[in-house]
């Protein structure tokens, strides 16, 4: 995901996008838990995903914008 992208949603929508990515990552550890996992990355990718939205939401609050 793009970070021009995630800068075009809006901030309720970006507090949605980081519960599916969560649940998302999830199902991906399970996976990978139980041997069923097909590509790897795609947790780290995840993780970027994620710590990029908390990055946009938190500038958002450090700048007032709610």
């Amino acid at each position: 995901m793009k970070i021009k992208e995630i800068r075009d949603l809006t901030t309720e929508e970006l507090q949605l996008k980081v519960t599916e990515l969560k649940k998302e990552l999830f199902t991906q550890r399970f996976a990978l838990a139980t041997n069923n996992l097909e590509n790897p990355m795609k947790i780290s990718a995840l993780k970027k995903d994620i710590a990029k939205v908390l990055t946009v939401i938190r500038e958002r609050e450090i700048k007032g914008e709610e």
